[in-house]
């Protein structure tokens, strides 16, 4: 069905809609120049935070799309983020604005996972909702995230489609429901939370670093500092084919090469520091020794100049008909304005050095984003850097008077985290109130763990139901610790065994869930056959506590014989570890008559049992992720560090 769109968006990449409301019926001509006016001021509204942006793949463009069968005609951008998933998250702050800037339009946005702002917020979504029917119901409108419901049966709310609704069917809805339609206040937190900081987080985004680069390279990445991704990324995806071309380097000179500041993103910068490369000895590029104070300066500089010369050696220069100057178009003057009252320029005087350089940010921006976002996603980076150095020119001994005055680089201790960090760090990205356990430093007191949250967790859990979608947990991780009602559970048992099966303390306060489920268990034919029935139809239960007092007396007959009662900790070896040595030797000389006789199995400790194999469980997990820490941590359950503080290693 063409109205039920689902997006078939490429990898790593997003993709995004804006519709116009109202859909009432209108001429297509002016239709489109509608969205186009809408395209032009959309990205000289937001030009002030994309124009210095440093994106991983792709910019964030918007283009207008015709209709197609019922989907109307509406305007449309694709990102591909490749490994910095951070551009997709600013993308989403963009489209969030974009709505509440212009209530007339309404956006929705999903990546190659799907609706990936539900998966955000997957823990607290509906039970209705999932990836089969949640086609066309998530939209943005107003700044806020709306969430068009199913009705739980056909016809039950007439405005609301049985089957997951067109996109016409949804812009209706959102024009007249839409106070209906906001999703829960904790799905929006979810969604909010990521994109939390924008737009100050896009400068704390860029590192700065100095770079012994060819002079080339230097005056490429003035004109244009976007080009530094495409440079990073040629080196970071290199082949042995291109690496051919690096062995004779003849764009970018190791000769001309000069100190310069570079603007990286984090992941740009780690991807670049992290790879380790010795370059060939014909290409002319070598390295001080590591203990240089310059040497990370050089060792950047050496792989940035690698992945310019990839990128050279793949394109040519751009031909005549594809250079088209962007202050010729009407838009521009609009664009400039804008920028100006924005403070772009940051007071610098109009023609200087520092002008004309975000002035000609501005119109790559520009070109790439309002003027031709088609034609420019075709223009490899390595077409633009050698039409580049075409066009412009520059001269050495001016960029080595620069080389004094560089800014200082920022420090890139963010690139190593220790594990308490890291811990913080997944806490704060889960969402939790409460920060991760930390553990205390030597020489504090370590405050007590309470180990029955572990307990009651486990046989919360067990408690629950599961079904082949997964076992429910027995709470999210923001609620409170679900207790476990034992008399309850043991009067399920009571309930089935019949009124005569022993005494209970336990009232009549029983869980409705497990009543559900003994109302199932006794309508099987399976469960019928247990019990007996007399003339008069009456269900005895005698018959059927014999049968199992006799298979539990068998049962521990032969457990008696082997030493598997041995592995479990029972309520009489507890109570005799806190006591005198003397007191015990009666108890154990007592224990092995018991045993000799062939008589009764002490009762076993089960909370004791259960945290003692799950603290062995978590023990040999080793400090990584294990199937102990796992089941916990689902269930709210954050075990302390596996550290003895008494006992620090030399």
């Amino acid at each position: 069905m063409e109205g039920n769109m689902k997006l078939s968006v490429a990898e790593d990449a997003v993709e995004y809609h804006l519709f116009l409301l109202p859909e009432e019926p209108r001429d297509p001509e002016k239709h489109k120049q509608v969205l186009q006016k809408y395209i032009a001021t959309i990205t000289t509204q937001f030009a002030p935070l994309l124009v210095s942006y440093i994106w991983q793949n792709q910019p964030f463009n918007l283009r207008y799309k015709p209709a197609k069968g019922s989907i109307p005609a509406h305007i449309v951008g694709v990102t591909k983020f490749g490994d910095n998933i951070e551009d997709e998250w600013f993308i989403v702050y963009l489209i969030k604005q974009i709505t509440k800037k212009f209530p007339e339009l309404v956006a929705r946005i999903e990546d190659n996972d799907g609706e990936f702002l539900l998966i955000e917020a997957a823990e607290f979504l509906p039970k209705w909702l999932d990836p089969d029917n949640s086609t066309n119901r998530v939209f943005f409108y107003c700044g806020e995230l709306c969430l068009i419901p199913a009705p739980r049966k056909a016809g039950e709310i007439s405005w609301l489609p049985a089957t997951p609704p067109t996109i016409n069917q949804a812009l209706s809805i959102i024009t007249r429901h839409s106070e209906k339609i906001l999703a829960s206040q904790s799905i929006r937190a979810a969604v909010n939370r990521r994109i939390k900081g924008y737009p100050e987080k896009i400068q704390t985004s860029f590192h700065r670093a100095h770079c012994f680069l060819p002079a080339a390279a230097v005056a490429v990445l003035k004109q244009r500092p976007q080009l530094v991704a495409a440079a990073v990324q040629a080196f970071y995806l290199r082949d042995p084919v291109d690496l051919r071309a690096c062995r004779i380097f003849k764009t970018f000179l190791p000769e001309t090469r000069i100190m310069a500041s570079v603007t990286f993103t984090k992941c740009l910068y780690a991807q670049l520091v992290q790879q380790r490369f010795v370059p060939d000895r014909r290409s002319g590029y070598s390295l001080p020794p590591q203990s240089h104070p310059q040497y990370r300066a050089h060792e950047l500089g050496m792989k940035l100049a690698h992945g310019f010369e990839i990128l050279c050696t793949k394109a040519s220069p751009l031909p005549e008909f594809k250079k088209s100057p962007v202050t010729t178009t009407p838009v521009w003057n609009g664009f400039l304005d804008s920028l100006k009252q924005n403070d772009y320029f940051e007071g610098e005087i109009e023609g200087s050095a520092k002008y004309l350089q975000k002035l000609h940010m501005a119109e790559n921006y520009f070109q790439q984003s309002v003027n031709g976002p088609e034609n420019f996603l075709d223009i490899t980076p390595g077409e633009e850097i050698l039409t580049l150095l075409q066009t412009m020119s520059f001269e050495l001994e001016e960029l080595k008077k620069e080389d004094a005055d560089l800014p200082l680089e920022d420090d890139d201790h963010w690139l190593y985290l220790s594990p308490d960090q890291l811990d913080q760090i997944l806490q704060e990205t889960a969402g939790k109130g409460e920060p991760g356990l930390i553990p205390t430093p030597q020489g504090e007191t370590e405050q007590p763990y309470d180990l029955t949250k572990v307990t009651d967790s486990m046989k919360a859990f067990v408690s629950k139901v599961s079904t082949h979608k997964g076992a429910e947990l027995p709470r999210e991780p923001s609620e409170a610790p679900v207790t476990f009602d034992a008399d309850s559970f043991l009067s399920y048992f009571d309930k089935i065994l019949g009124p005569d099966s022993g005494e209970s303390d336990s009232d009549d306060c029983g869980n409705d869930d497990l009543d559900e489920e003994n109302s199932e268990y006794l309508d099987s034919d399976d469960d019928l056959d247990l019990v007996t029935q007399d003339p008069e139809g009456n269900v005895s239960t005698k018959e059927t506590l014999e049968s199992i007092k006799s298979l539990m007396a068998q049962m521990d007959q032969e457990l008696a014989q082997t030493s598997i009662g041995k592995s479990f900790t029972t309520w009489k070896q507890r109570d005799n570890l806190t006591k005198k040595p003397s007191q015990t030797l009666g108890n154990n000389f007592d224990d092995d008559k018991a045993t000799a006789d062939g008589s009764v199995l002490e009762p076993v400790d089960v909370d004791l049992n259960l945290v003692s194999n799950i603290l062995e469980s978590y023990h040999s997990q080793a400090g990584l992720a294990g199937p102990a820490s796992n089941l916990l941590q689902s269930m709210g359950v954050q075990l302390p560090d596996d550290v003895d503080h008494r006992h620090p290693s030399t």
